[in-house]
């Protein structure tokens, strides 16, 4: 059974790659034909096709490796500055730059002249590349706010789950009660394990990182409501200064570092709890925070990743992952020891996560990524208006392909680093369990 489940895990996983993709190719695919750009292929994968179909002046295929998906518009590129294509040069610069012309036109037909992707005006460009980027941020949006609001997330309540005996810094590393520590004030004050606040100090309470404020932001005498077997129950508490943990603005602990703070002394219980829309938003927010953060933090992760894949290190949590340990976490989120409904949920927050990230990665100003494209277009835009501003001849478009050079260097980059991702994934890969 565990290998059935870790196998529909996988398989469900690449299944939501697909569409993913899919999806993203197709933000492309329909504002290129909406401005009138003729696109002969969309295709989903590379390598050998499996299976296509042509409708209408498109073929429409999936290709036997998932990795990615792309579609073809015609002349994605201007010709050279005489307005042809020239054949190959000696240079291996230089070629590079006129076979990317010469893919650019190599299907073009009569009557396409004015249905090039180059003479697109630069916004339109713009929402061409951008819309596919732009499809995998929607959908990431859609599946997190469903999750979030329809699942809900396992998260701290205002439960009490245990009840400190004592008051201890938190920054002694210890556990124990000694002789002559005070009571905790939760102690003190009759809390038992199992109550749910309601309320602190008469204000209302119904989400545990409020009541975590108002508890540190407090000392001395503090009332409590709490449910206890289906009752009401009014406790008063004498809160105490304590050094405690430091968190961020996000919630997570800063290792290292402790403040004082008002201690009331339990630990709250975890649990499955829907989200409101505006709790959703709050935390959809977060996710892209700290989504761009680990994006401007993976250069730095490559040591690790390094140590993790050929040395002896542990392969760390927030590890950089790719597409085969993704899809390895999704063969064991079915295996996990949660409710069925919580598979679902996870493996819906993998998929969102993997479409976040595309939405990000995409968004680099580099070439080849979609967001090297957008740059060219906008700078375009900026020298044909400052030519127009100061009566200058119009420059023309921007000719995107002069970057080739520097598109290999950077394919070259990002292949490397797959490489190593593959490898740590398969020989120390990540694990939820």
């Amino acid at each position: 059974m565990t290998l059935l489940m870790t196998v529909l895990g996988i398989v469900v996983f690449v299944l939501g790659l697909l569409f993913s993709i899919a999806w993203h190719e197709l933000g492309h695919l329909s504002t290129a034909k909406m401005f009138g750009v003729r696109v002969p292929q969309y295709m989903v994968g590379f390598g050998p096709t499996l299976f296509s179909r042509r409708k209408g002046e498109t073929e429409y295929g999936i290709k036997a490796i998932p990795f990615g998906g792309y579609i073809r518009m015609i002349g994605m590129f201007p010709p050279g500055d005489d307005g042809a294509v020239r054949a190959r040069s000696t240079s291996p610069f230089r070629s590079m730059i006129e076979d990317a012309r010469e893919a650019a036109f190599e299907e073009l037909r009569p009557g396409d002249e004015k249905r090039l992707f180059y003479t697109r005006k630069p916004w339109q460009r713009v929402i061409v590349m951008f819309a596919g980027p732009f499809m995998n941020l929607v959908l990431a949006v859609v599946v997190f706010m469903g999750v979030l609001m329809g699942f809900g997330i396992n998260t701290q309540t205002t439960t009490v789950s245990t009840v400190s005996d004592c008051v201890i810094s938190q920054n002694e590393n210890r556990d124990s009660c000694r002789a002559g520590d005070p009571a905790s004030p939760a102690k003190a004050a009759g809390l038992q394990p199992g109550d749910r606040i309601t309320a602190f100090d008469g204000e209302p309470i119904a989400d545990w990182a409020v009541l975590q404020d108002r508890i540190r932001d407090t000392t001395g005498p503090a009332g409590l409501t709490v449910e206890r077997g289906g009752e009401t129950v009014a406790l008063r508490a004498n809160l105490v200064e304590n050094r405690l943990v430091k968190y961020d603005d996000q919630g997570r602990v800063v290792q290292g570092e402790y403040v004082t703070a008002g201690f009331l002394g339990f630990s709250p219980a975890t649990g499955v709890v829907q989200q409101s829309f505006g709790q959703s938003v709050d935390r959809m927010g977060d996710m892209i925070s700290s989504g761009v953060q680990a994006l401007i933090a993976l250069p730095s992760k490559i040591p690790a990743l390094w140590d993790a894949t050929f040395g002896d290190a542990e392969r760390e949590p927030d590890s950089p992952m790719g597409v085969v340990g993704a899809a390895r976490v999704g063969g064991e989120v079915f295996n996990l020891d949660i409710p069925p409904q919580q598979q679902v949920a996870t493996m819906l927050f993998l998929v969102a996560g993997f479409n976040l990230s595309l939405f990000l990665f995409n968004m680099l100003p580099l070439l080849p990524l979609d967001g090297g494209h957008i740059a060219g277009a906008l700078w375009e835009s900026v020298r044909r208006h400052a030519a127009r501003l100061f009566r200058r001849p119009d420059p023309g478009p921007f000719d995107v392909a002069k970057l080739m050079p520097v598109a290999y260097v950077v394919a070259g980059i990002f292949i490397c680093f797959t490489l190593l991702v593959l490898m740590a994934d398969l020989v120390n890969p990540v694990r939820i369990s």
